[in-house]
């Protein structure tokens, strides 16, 4: 058993390095920030709900500034760690994080496509291949998961042939207590200085879309001050634009 344990470690170990070419090889792994800016569009059986523009700001592997806008709503949520803080414009308030929003940004670094493809999750993680599964167009994916010391457990898929991320899955306790299967899908890969990245990132719940974030563009370690993720003293200073 451990020498079979060891071989799917090793094929996963190589699916990854293979990922990681495909998205850039050392000129990815170097990325230590990005601003991403674009479209965030809820979506409800199948129309879009509601619709608005953001700026994301990520210093890896665990701090993340996200500003939405439109709609006449402003949203600002901010996470550092075990912390986080957030604006809300249409109360016009500040507020700390509550546990269970920051769990949510702990989950959702941890099954990001970034914290796998970086190895943050090495050393609270096992890594092993799932094998081969059946895609679009006849084509096939590589996938791997990963399964944390808490029993979460994230699987990826890649494309056989190019190694470029197709989806990453995972399972969520939904309010009543019952599994929701989530899912991200990956597509419109476009390369900045070297490094390709997903334009294009479908979230789906239940089987069902329910999210698309839109990318317009995407730049790679710009100087971010470390002032922006820290709570701010006022409403006034919480609504200055960082950049």
């Amino acid at each position: 058993m451990l020498a079979q344990r060891s071989d799917e470690t090793e094929k996963a170990e190589a699916v990854i390095a293979k990922a990681v070419q495909a998205v850039g090889g050392e000129r990815y792994l170097q990325v230590r920030s990005l601003v991403g800016r674009g479209k965030y569009s809820v979506l409800k059986e199948g129309a879009v709900v509601s619709f608005q523009a953001f700026v994301d700001v990520m210093v890896f592997p665990d701090k993340e500034r996200a500003e939405f806008k439109g709609g006449g709503s402003h949203l600002i949520q901010v996470n550092t760690g075990n912390t986080g803080w957030v604006y809300d414009g249409d109360q016009d308030v500040i507020k700390v994080q509550t546990e269970t929003q920051v769990a949510n940004f702990k989950q959702a670094i941890r099954t990001s496509l970034d914290h796998l493809l970086r190895g943050h999750w090495k050393g609270s993680a096992t890594l092993a291949y799932l094998g081969k599964r059946p895609a679009t167009l006849g084509k096939r994916n590589d996938a791997i998961k990963l399964t944390y010391s808490d029993g979460l457990v994230v699987e990826f898929e890649f494309a056989s042939d190019d190694g470029l991320p197709q989806k990453a899955m995972y399972k969520r306790l939904g309010a009543d207590g019952e599994e929701v299967k989530e899912e991200d899908r990956y597509a419109q890969f476009v390369e900045t200085g070297g490094i390709r990245s997903p334009y294009i990132i479908d979230h789906w719940t239940g089987g069902k879309p329910s999210s698309r974030i839109n990318y317009e563009s995407i730049e790679f370690n710009k100087p971010i001050p470390d002032s922006i993720f820290a709570k701010p003293a006022n409403i006034k200073d919480a609504k200055k634009s960082w950049n």
